[in-house]
């Protein structure tokens, strides 16, 4: 019980941690408007997978977005190493959120067929 609860309140740090990093530290043009939307840590605490989202829907941003990050990532892991109280920082893995274009797409389709119903 308290595992999970350390975890889940790590997750939250993290996440609040990285997207104050983003916007303050990493100069990149390529990780501008990024969102992180989560944040997956094991039960060791050892590796977290965190989700981010942008608004564009080109896949060639989506590329740029992930090369940036994965190039900011020592950055990144360097300052949460040194905002976080915890003995070993995790490695981090960023992965894209597709929640929201997912959740996009469906209000479309359920647009669509009221416009058909009428």
């Amino acid at each position: 019980m308290t595992q999970n609860y350390r975890v889940g309140r790590l997750e939250q740090e993290i996440q609040r941690e990285v997207n104050d990093i983003l916007l303050k530290r990493v100069r990149d043009p390529r990780v501008n408007g990024v969102t992180i939307t989560g944040v997956d840590v094991t039960g060791d605490l050892q590796q977290s997978t965190i989700y981010y989202s942008i608004l564009s829907d080109k896949d060639n941003d989506e590329e740029n977005t992930q090369k940036g990050l994965e190039k900011a990532t020592p950055l990144i892991r360097g300052e949460l190493g040194s905002r976080l109280s915890i003995y070993k920082t995790p490695e981090i893995k960023f992965a894209l959120d597709n929640s929201i274009q997912y959740g996009s797409k469906i209000d479309q389709l359920i647009n669509k067929l009221k416009r058909e119903d009428r």
